[in-house]
């Protein structure tokens, strides 16, 4: 098979017409599709073989743990391997053969792969406000803590930073909103107890230090190969929020720090978007538009964004437009809602005289697709039923002895197993109000400098007026007597009484919310 090229199957009658993806447009984005079971996870196994082994690292997510078969030959011994052959044989794969690949392994929760990790900085307001599900009046919210933060060089690593900078917000809520706009304690509120359930979700496990280094995922192996970066996704996509954020996250974080390279021979990265209904599901417009935005301007750097979903109409149509390379599985249409998709996804592409794609769709096999990809001259290819090459490393997941082994091989053994906690927002923020309390913990329970309540009270008024001379009370008839009403005492306070409540009230608060800072940080840290 061509250097250039990524043999993707055989096409057209008997399967005897190569399909192939040119890697000078491996970087003009593609769509994987197609019903459960109908073989898109094998396409992407596939494509990304060719890319690693073309010097093209890649970044995929496991979404059901059969992945991670990339690390390990296939076999000969498979109970597949006469039909991996025999398909082989058919389609002319004379380069055929089992192979590995240099996998690393990536987790958000640091269990079944290096721990990933970025900072509430690097994630700023806009993905955040997302994946913590906020309206428009607290996702303002969001933005007035971060805009303080910079403003006061306060560092936003962790999720105990951004749960102090919000109490801050809170506390200050009517001088800040005089100069930064209105804040609510009901905003503060809903924001913190949407932030109490992305740390149920383990969400807390992704922010912190050391972060992730991009340099770490886009490498060569010394033999040339592209890295294959496979995140464990299977807990994961318990929380589709979290994943859809972190994998958008992501690829924002290509865009802003790849340097353009133009139109190079060969993609610098490949992003593969499993799941990719779950990026646009509810996602407010201004999300998807920054998605559009990425995905029209980041081939200039080099990156390919190949999006899998069972629909095409999961894809947003301005995204749709964008991608040049598709592979079509067969897709069912039960339903007239169904069959409008399936109309919509074969008229996408440049149709081909011999067969009709809205009636090839439904009929495709196991392994077989509707594939079209850009030619030399970047149009796109007349539509191709085709058979899907087999994949040359294993079909299914490694053991847990198996992938322990790949994870301790990696180069990036230990560089992020343990965290770092460096000062920043959260310690900034617990110095300043301990210098402000006149309260010191000794010998397990809290002194207080009662001086300072007894200076308040050493008040004394002066110029007092001399007492007035008693009246003459006037001779009048006297009028039947009643039993005297109790004298109600005064409810109006001295000055030194006021000063002194004032004050107690505000040592009583800031102490105690100290204390309740002090315990529930002490939890959270130590999860």
């Amino acid at each position: 098979m061509s250097s250039d090229s990524i043999f993707i199957g055989g096409g057209g009658e008997n399967y005897a017409d190569p399909q192939s993806l040119l890697l000078k447009f491996g970087n003009r984005h593609g769509l994987i599709a197609g019903a459960t079971g109908t073989g898109k996870t094998v396409s992407l196994q596939i494509l990304a073989e060719s890319f690693s082994q073309a010097g093209v690292p890649v970044f995929l997510a496991d979404v059901k743990s059969d992945l991670s078969g990339l690390a390990a030959s296939g076999i000969h011994e498979h109970k597949l391997h006469d039909k991996l052959i025999a398909r082989a044989e058919k389609i002319g794969f004379d380069d055929y053969g089992y192979d590995d690949f240099p996998v690393v392994f990536w987790d958000l929760f640091g269990e079944q792969g290096h721990p990933v990790r970025t900072t509430v900085s690097e994630m700023g307001p806009l993905l955040l406000s997302r994946l913590l599900g906020l309206n428009e009046t607290q996702e303002g919210v969001i933005n007035i803590a971060f805009t303080i933060a910079d403003d006061q060089g306060m560092l936003l690593l962790d999720l105990k930073d951004l749960r102090a900078i919000l109490n801050h917000v809170g506390e200050n809520a009517s001088e800040i909103s005089t100069t930064y706009g209105y804040v609510t304690k009901s905003s503060i509120g809903a924001i913190m107890r949407r932030l109490l359930v992305l740390e149920n979700e383990g969400g807390e496990a992704f922010f912190g230090e050391p972060a992730l280094k991009l340099e770490d995922m886009i490498a060569l192996t010394p033999k040339g190969q592209g890295r294959i970066n496979i995140l464990a996704a299977e807990k994961l996509m318990q929380s589709p929020k979290l994943y859809a954020t972190f994998l958008l996250w992501l690829l924002s974080e290509l865009f802003e720090e790849l340097p353009e390279v133009g139109d190079p021979d060969k993609p610098k990265f490949v992003f593969f978007f499993d799941e990719a209904h779950l990026l646009f599901e509810d996602a407010p417009k201004a999300l998807i538009d920054k998605v559009e935005m990425v995905a029209r301007l980041i081939r200039s750097k080099g990156v390919g964004v190949y999006f899998i979903t069972q629909n095409p109409a999961d894809v947003p149509d301005d995204i749709l437009g964008q991608l040049g390379n598709r592979i079509q599985h067969a897709l069912r249409a039960y339903t007239p809602r169904d069959r409008k998709a399936l109309r919509a996804a074969a008229e996408t592409f440049r149709q081909n005289p011999a067969f009709d794609a809205v009636e090839a769709i439904p009929d495709l096999g196991t392994g077989e697709a509707l594939v079209s990809t850009l030619d030399a001259d970047g149009a796109p290819s007349m539509v191709q039923r085709t058979l899907i090459r087999p994949p040359s490393s294993r079909l299914g997941p490694l053991t847990d002895a198996e992938r322990k082994d790949v994870i301790e091989d990696s180069p990036l053994f230990g560089v992020y197993d343990d965290p770092i906690d460096r000062k920043s927002a959260f310690e900034m923020l617990t110095g300043r109000a301990e210098a402000a309390i006149p309260a010191t913990a000794e010998g397990g329970g809290l002194t207080i400098d009662f001086e300072q309540f007894n200076s308040a009270r050493r008040y004394v008024p002066v110029n007092t007026p001399e007492p007035r001379p008693a009246r003459v009370p006037v001779q009048r008839a006297a009028p039947q007597e009643k039993a005297a009403p109790k004298r109600r005492g005064s409810n109006r306070q001295t000055v030194a009484e006021a000063a002194m409540k004032s004050f107690a009230r505000s040592v009583s608060s800031r102490i105690g919310r100290e204390v309740v800072r002090g315990v529930l940080g002490g939890m959270f840290r130590g999860r």
